[in-house]
C-alpha cells in the first residue's frame, strides 16, 4: 500500500488543447512550496506560439515569470479541472487503501489530485509530470455494468480488482459529489451518472426529469437519456467540451462561474447571478441572448427545486478571445419536505430566497423590463405544466414518484408567494 507521503507531488506540467487542435501542448509549470503556496508559469516555448493564449486573462495573463494569486492559493482556472468529492474519494481509495471515514483524514494536496485523476477531464487541460511526454491516465473501455459495479463496490467499502480500480478511475476528474464515470459510444462522449445505496429518492430520474423539461421550456440545455445498468437507472449526459472531427476529438476550454466571478471555493456562498450578468453584458459573445438564457435558467432552477445552483454548476467556453455560455447541466432538484427554501447563488443583492419574487427583482440586471421577465416566467411555468406528464412518462416515474416531485420541487407553493400578487 502506497504511503501519504510518497504520493504529495510538488510540481506539475501544466497541458492544453488550444481551440481546433486534436493534440496537447505544454503551457507552462505549476509549483508548490514548502509551505504549500502555488506559483504558475508559463513556458517560453509556449509563450513564443501565435497560437498561445492565456489560460484565464484574469488570474494568469500571458506574460513571462512566475504569477502568484492572492494567499498564494491554486489559481481557480487550474482549479477547476480538479477532482471533487467522488473524484477524491476514488483517488484516496487507489493511493491509500482508505474507505469512509478513514479516507476524510487523508491529506493530499491539490497538484495530487491533479496529476492522479484521470486525463479526460472537462475542459481542455491536463496535468503530467513530464514537460516533454505527454501520456494520458485512462484505462481501456469498460462496459457501464462494470464501471457501475465498481461504484458500487467502493461505496460500500468492498476491495476493487485492479481493473475495475483502473476503470472507475478514468472518471475521477468529474466534478461533483455523486458518483459518475465517462464513456464513449459511437461518436459521441457521455458523462455516467449513478444512484447510490443511500439515497431516499431518486435523483437520476429526477436530473433527467427537469433537464427534460428545460429544454422543451426553450433553454440550451446538455442532451441527456435514461439507461439501466445492473437493475438501476443511469443518467447519461452528452459531453459539450468534446467535439468530434474526422482525424480526432477537439477539447473545448471551460472556465467556472466561481472563476469568472474571482472567487475562491470558501467564497462561494458570495456568489451572484447579477454579478455573472455584469460579467457576460462585459465580456460575452452575443451579450443579449446569453443574458436572456442566463436569467431564464436562474428562473428555470427556482421553478424546479434546484437549489444547488452553486457557481461551479454554470460555466463557459473560453476560445483566447471570449466567453460563451455553456450549456445548462446539473439541473437536479433537491430534497424538500417544507416550502421555504434558498438558492445557492444569490438571485439579487443579498436575496437568495427561492421564490419568483426575487426573480422578478433580478430581473434589471439582466436588461429585463418587468413585462419580458414575466413573459419568460409565465412560459416556463406554462411548459411545466403542459409537458409534465409526458417527460415523466419517458423518464419511467411511477405515480408515488411523481406526485413526491410535483408541488415540492417543481413549482413548490412557495416559490409562487406573491408572484401573482403582482
Amino acid at each position: 500500500m502506497t504511503s501519504e507521503a510518497d504520493v504529495k507531488a510538488n510540481r506539475a506540467y501544466v497541458w492544453v488543447w488550444l481551440p481546433g487542435s486534436q493534440a496537447p501542448v505544454v503551457a507552462g509549470v505549476l509549483r508548490r512550496d514548502a509551505r504549500g503556496g502555488h506559483g504558475f508559469a508559463y513556458g517560453r516555448s509556449y509563450l513564443r506560439r501565435e497560437d498561445a493564449i492565456s489560460l484565464f486573462p484574469d488570474e494568469l495573463p500571458l506574460q513571462a515569470g512566475e504569477q502568484r494569486q492572492r494567499d498564494d492559493d491554486l489559481p481557480s482556472c487550474l482549479r477547476d479541472a480538479a477532482p471533487d468529492a467522488w473524484g477524491r474519494r476514488v483517488i484516496i481509495n487507489r493511493l491509500t487503501g482508505r474507505q469512509g471515514q478513514d479516507a476524510a483524514l487523508v491529506d493530499l494536496n491539490e497538484l495530487t489530485y491533479l496529476l492522479e485523476s484521470g486525463s479526460e477531464r472537462i475542459g481542455a487541460l491536463d496535468f503530467q509530470a513530464s514537460s516533454s511526454h505527454y501520456r494520458p491516465r485512462e484505462s481501456a473501455e469498460a462496459s457501464l455494468d462494470d464501471l457501475l459495479d465498481a461504484a458500487l463496490r467502493l461505496e460500500h467499502g468492498e476491495p476493487l480488482s485492479p481493473a475495475l480500480a483502473l476503470a472507475l478511475q478514468h472518471g475521477t476528474s468529474v466534478g461533483g459529489a455523486r458518483p459518475k464515470a465517462l464513456l464513449t459510444a459511437d461518436t459521441r462522449k457521455y458523462i455516467a451518472k449513478f444512484s447510490t445505496s443511500n439515497d431516499i429518492s431518486n435523483f437520476v430520474k429526477a436530473e433527467f426529469l427537469a433537464m427534460g423539461l428545460a429544454s422543451l421550456a426553450g433553454l440550451e440545455v446538455a442532451p441527456v437519456a435514461l439507461t439501466r445498468s445492473l437493475g438501476r437507472e443511469v443518467l447519461l449526459i452528452e459531453r459539450f467540451d468534446r467535439v468530434r472531427r474526422d482525424d480526432g476529438w477537439q477539447r473545448r476550454a471551460m472556465l467556472s462561474a466561481l472563476t469568472l466571478l474571482g472567487l475562491r471555493e470558501m467564497e462561494a456562498r458570495y456568489a451572484s447571478y447579477e454579478d455573472l450578468a455584469h460579467r457576460v453584458r462585459r465580456d460575452f459573445a452575443d451579450a443579449r441572448r446569453t443574458l436572456d438564457e442566463l436569467y431564464g435558467r436562474m428562473v428555470f432552477n427556482v421553478l424546479c427545486g434546484n437549489t444547488d445552483d452553486h457557481a461551479r454548476n454554470h460555466a463557459a467556453f473560453w476560445d483566447g478571445r471570449t466567453y460563451r455560455l455553456t450549456p445548462a447541466y446539473d439541473l437536479c432538484p433537491q430534497l424538500r419536505t417544507g416550502g421555504e427554501a434558498s438558492q445557492a447563488m444569490l438571485l439579487t443583492g443579498e436575496r437568495r430566497d427561492s421564490r419568483l419574487t426575487a426573480c422578478l427583482a433580478a430581473a434589471p440586471a439582466f436588461g429585463l423590463g418587468a413585462a419580458p421577465a414575466r413573459a419568460l416566467i409565465d412560459h416556463q411555468i406554462a411548459v411545466i405544466g403542459r409537458e409534465w406528464e409526458s417527460v415523466c412518462d419517458a423518464a419511467g416515474l411511477a405515480i408515488a414518484e411523481r406526485r413526491a416531485l410535483w408541488q415540492r420541487q417543481f413549482l413548490n407553493p412557495y416559490c409562487l408567494e406573491g408572484y401573482r400578487d403582482g
